[in-house]
């Protein structure tokens, strides 16, 4: 029975859920650990193929091996016409997580061993929902603003094809590069929301599609994924850093929620994520020779420290990074979630492996009533 003396925490704050080996945020040595390693110097010199593998296999893959996992991929990019055609009764301005999740809820049904939990079957799973994720994130947003497909190019690297069906357009080299450590830093990050969400599922036995569609849901909220559209819709509505500044101290003054600011668990310090994806965007803004966005996101990072004591997230340097890369605003959370897409299915995999339901309990808050006649005598049900 749980007493109504036991401690209560609110958003369940540094509560232990799981026992993972997947991935540790070491806020002591400031390490996003990875299978062993370190996410960071992961992103200095390996590629996004490089940690699906990490995360699916145990352990980096060779070049051939890597080679394999690119075939293996683009050989499940194509999506099933019937699951494409949903996207067309939708309507239209449905919001493209939306879409999104109804499409990894279509794929079950393609699925003949669906009820096999197996470790094996949830990997031949991954690995197809990697392949094809992609292409459901770019085609259902372009059916749903009525354009036409874009079919994916299979000579084209991974990122390079995601980029490519999301823009119309193949990238530079450095807009690759970018575009694939961005992938690589939202892969997996331990136990967010959307990731708690999908091991929650996953406790009842349900399939990893139900896990992920679930995750995508979670993943839409804007304390969530959504924060790095909600970042960029602030930067474009300043027209300067003067006008940054000056929307920063309104927001500041009216007590308003700046998106892209502090994390649960980076508390006192940058998120070492978000670093990487500045430098990202000192780049590009080289490249393009235009600073302004640069600019303002600096701008609004010295006043958040010195007002607030807060330091950017991921998400506050990603959302102009995709900004520069012209990548529609809509389609950031869905990229984000295509990128977690290993780590989920990393987590349910586990989760699936070593079972136990979640079924937390509570403390009640409510009100106490008999019913006349009764005599006080309460009825338990057997079954919840």
């Amino acid at each position: 029975m749980v007493s109504m003396e036991e401690k209560y925490i609110p958003g369940l704050e540094g509560i232990i859920a799981s026992e993972t080996s997947i991935s540790f945020l070491d806020t002591v040595h400031g390490e996003i650990v990875i299978k062993g390693y370190d996410l960071i110097q992961l992103s200095k010199t390996k590629s996004y193929l490089d940690i699906i593998h990490l995360l699916l296999e145990d352990q980096l893959p060779t070049d051939e091996e890597k080679n394999s996992l690119a075939n293996t991929l683009k050989s499940y990019y194509e999506i099933p016409t019937a699951v494409m055609e949903v996207f067309t009764h939708l309507p239209k301005g449905t919001h493209p997580m939306d879409g999104l999740r109804t499409g990894i809820s279509s794929l079950a049904g393609y699925d003949s061993t669906l009820d096999d939990r197996s470790k094996q079957a949830n990997k031949e799973r991954a690995y197809r929902l990697l392949g094809g994720v992609p292409t459901i994130v770019a085609n259902s947003y372009r059916i749903l603003q009525g354009l036409e497909r874009i079919e994916p190019d299979k000579s084209l690297s991974y990122s390079a094809n995601f980029f490519y069906m999301l823009t119309g357009r193949v990238p530079s080299d450095l807009e690759e590069r970018v575009f694939d450590q961005s992938l690589l830093l939202y892969s997996e990050h331990e136990m967010p929301n959307s990731t708690f969400a999908a091991r929650v599922i996953a406790s009842t036995q349900s399939d990893l599609f139900g896990a992920l569609t679930g995750a995508v849901a979670s993943l839409k909220g804007s304390l969530h994924g959504g924060a790095n559209e909600a970042v960029m819709y602030m930067l474009n509505e300043a027209e300067s850093v003067a006008g940054l500044e000056g929307l920063f101290y309104k927001k500041l003054f009216k007590k308003e929620k700046i998106m892209g600011f502090g994390h649960r668990v980076y508390m006192k310090k940058m998120d070492p994520r978000a670093l990487m994806m500045k430098e990202a965007l000192q780049e590009l803004s080289i490249q393009n020779g235009d600073d302004s966005l640069l600019r303002k996101c600096e701008a609004g990072e010295r006043i958040m420290e010195v007002e607030k004591g807060l330091y950017p997230n991921l998400d506050y340097y990603a959302a102009p990074v995709y900004g520069m890369l012209g990548i529609p605003i809509p389609l950031y959370t869905p990229i984000f979630f295509s990128a977690r897409t290993v780590g989920l299915c990393a987590h349910v995999i586990e989760q699936h492996e070593n079972n136990r339901l979640f079924r937390p309990r509570v403390i009640y808050s409510g009100a106490r009533h008999t019913l006349p006649n009764t005599g006080g005598v309460r009825v338990n049900a057997e079954n919840e």
